[in-house]
């Protein structure tokens, strides 16, 4: 049976798992450790308080907190109570985490205290000062509550022990009634683009679709009760939520939620936890490869990594299997719009399709590759990459003229990304179309330059952008990261890629950085070096 039929919604699914895996860890967090019985116990007091607040079935429930056991708790507690989830982005600012609650009429929000040297809520209370509001923040009328996770919250806002507290009145049967009216159909989220073209637009999925797919995901993955999961990708974000919690509680695995993403730190984690399955861009996995201090830690447990939204050398696929003796390593491909996943590579894949491609379509998943008329592309040719599924978003929210250019009237999806679809049906994203640009008349793909560049020995890290040439219209320009130890020069590694790729495609220019610029997702933040190059 699917996951979906089987338990119905995300609260279905957590009650389950509290069930199945009762006296099993769910969540460790430092010292602390809470089994699935515990977790599901607090899941429904949060749930009840949410029910004492005033949280009425399809109010949008707000979280703006790092990765911690109180963020899956409320969330979960939020969508048990039929809130639907609307993670918050750690990095915004005030002004734009107001924009997502605002633009969401968020009913509650659960928001950390300081988190790395910035009070959330001081921020919030500046962007939302003034406004037609009568509640704890007159410049979001519609947010009625808000929840600081610690022990100490301003006038007008409540702490986490308070606000549980005042569910406490609150039936347990009153609870399992509000789960129990959560329908597959239902959204139970809705989550943000990055908004990198445009605005940030919200992507609204339902409970149905979110556990058919990481189902398939964990199946796919080898994902297993008794696992040991570091999840470093951020729970505001589809994967770290979906591919994290959500896999977790389908298969009895145990949650090591880290809150930033520190190279000491993780590797601490995986040696004292036994942590075995570590997702994440390709930066994490060769930042521990590379570390100094690597082999003072014991990550002998480490059996399944599973990365992708960036390029994926093929020496790094061999070195986590040949130096950390990872078992499996997946490449996938997904977006917020397709409910985070679209292809995965299958376990015993070659080394080849692993990091050349990003995987087949997961099962009853459609994907095609057309050119600029709208026609089906054959097998070898670059073009957009359109998806089509059950898992498909049912639309941004409100916002009916932004799915209309996104889903075609019969369910297409249109990504915005260039990809090519080999004989096989593996995928390879070769770029985002906006990405592209034209040196004298040929397309050049910023993605296939960078993984041609990441072969050199003494790149680490690289990045490639379109700048303005006055003969040949643009032209590219490299930011690259030294290997620690090499002394690379622009001229080498111009001189090293005209051996290597036609020419239109080597890069004019090479600026060193320290490191490339990237969003919480790990994706690099092109825009900003677009903005440099200029």
């Amino acid at each position: 049976m699917r996951a979906d039929e089987e338990f119905g919604s995300i609260p279905g699914l957590v009650r389950a798992a509290a069930c199945r895996h009762r006296d099993r860890e769910a969540v460790v967090e430092g010292r602390g450790r809470i089994t699935y019985g515990e977790l599901g116990e607090r899941v429904e007091r949060a749930a009840a308080a949410c029910v004492a607040a005033g949280v009425e079935p399809g109010d949008r429930v707000a979280v703006w907190a790092p990765n911690t056991a109180d963020w899956i708790v409320s969330a979960l507690g939020a969508v048990t109570a039929g809130g639907v989830l609307v993670p918050v982005n750690t990095r915004f600012k005030g002004a734009e985490a107001a924009y997502v609650l605002e633009r969401t009429r968020a009913r509650l929000l659960f928001v950390t205290g300081t988190f790395l040297g910035t009070s959330y809520v001081a921020s919030l209370r500046r962007a939302a000062a003034e406004g037609p509001g009568s509640g704890p923040l007159p410049g979001l009328p519609h947010l009625r509550d808000v929840v600081v996770l610690s022990e100490d919250a301003p006038a007008a806002f409540r702490t986490w022990k308070d606000f549980l507290a005042g569910g406490d009145a609150v039936p347990a049967a009153a609870v399992r009634a509000r789960a129990e009216a959560v329908a597959p159909s239902d959204p139970s989220d809705i989550t943000f683009t990055s908004g990198t073209t445009g605005h940030p637009k919200g992507v609204v999925i339902t409970h149905a679709q979110t556990l058919r797919v990481y189902e398939v995901w964990s199946e796919l993955a080898g994902l297993r009760a008794g696992d040991r999961y570091l999840i470093v990708n951020p729970f505001f974000h589809t994967f770290g939520y979906k591919a994290g919690i959500i896999a977790c509680l389908l298969r009895g695995a145990t949650m090591v939620p880290q809150p930033v993403f520190n190279v000491d730190t993780a590797l601490a984690n995986i040696a004292a936890e036994r942590i075995s399955v570590l997702p994440g861009p390709p930066t994490l996995h060769r930042s521990i490869l590379d570390h100094p201090a690597r082999g003072q830690h014991d990550l002998s447990a480490l059996r399944l990594v599973v990365t992708g939204a960036a390029v994926v050398p093929l020496e790094l696929v061999r070195r986590l299997r040949g130096e950390l003796r990872v078992e499996t390593v997946l490449t996938a491909y997904g977006l917020t719009e397709a409910s985070g996943t679209v292809t995965m590579c299958r376990r015993g894949d070659p080394a080849d399709v692993i990091t050349g491609t990003s995987g087949r379509a997961i099962p009853d998943t459609e994907v095609k590759v057309i050119g600029p008329g709208g026609e089906r592309l054959a097998p070898g040719s670059p073009g957009e990459v359109l998806v089509r599924g059950y898992h498909v978003m049912s639309g941004y929210f409100e916002e009916p003229r932004e799915t209309e250019k996104a889903v075609t009237p019969d369910g297409w999806l249109r990504t915005g990304d260039v990809g090519i679809l080999d004989a096989d049906g593996n995928l390879r994203i070769t770029d985002r179309i906006k990405d592209m640009f034209i040196v004298g008349g040929f397309n050049a793909y910023p993605a296939e330059i960078e993984q041609l560049l990441a072969r050199h020995p003494g790149v680490a890290d690289v990045a490639v952008v379109g700048i303005p040439d006055p003969r040949l219209g643009e032209v590219g320009k490299a930011y690259a990261v030294r290997r620690p130890g090499t002394t690379l020069t622009g001229d080498d590694l111009i001189a090293w890629a005209r051996r290597e790729m036609a020419n239109y495609k080597v890069p004019r220019e090479v600026e060193f950085l320290p490191e490339l610029p990237r969003n919480a997702s790990g994706k690099v933040l092109k825009t900003r070096l677009r903005a440099w190059g200029v």
